[in-house]
């Protein structure tokens, strides 16, 4: 009498590759390694993710940086701090009026 073990192992090829315990082996490694252990795959997809958003940021913030320093040299004049601080905090001597129109577009609406 044969074995029905065999008698299926022998019918698919597949599973005989299957019970091969070094396969088992190796599908027990990969799966521990991509998805089990603390430097599998899955975490190294979000750390990788979080490397590329710090990036960004760093990017950007040399960027702000580089702006910064072109406007304290810019700033370094006394003509342009009396300009800068015109334009942006509407200072004025003492001889002037300021006028400030604003047009409907322009402002800033707030829910309250």
């Amino acid at each position: 009498m044969k074995n029905p073990l065999k008698n299926s192992l022998e019918k698919r090829p597949l599973l005989r590759f299957l019970s091969n315990r070094y396969v088992l082996v190796l599908l027990f490694f990969a799966v521990w390694m991509l998805f089990l252990d603390n430097y599998s795959w899955l975490n190294h997809r979000l750390l990788d993710k979080d490397i590329d958003e710090l990036e960004d940021n760093k990017h950007y913030y040399e960027d702000e940086i580089k702006k910064d320093v072109r406007n304290i040299k810019i700033l370094k004049d006394s003509n342009q701090i009396e300009k800068f601080a015109r334009e942006k905090y509407y200072m004025k001597r003492d001889s002037e009026d300021i006028y400030i129109i604003e047009f409907e577009g322009d402002t800033v609406k707030k829910d309250f």
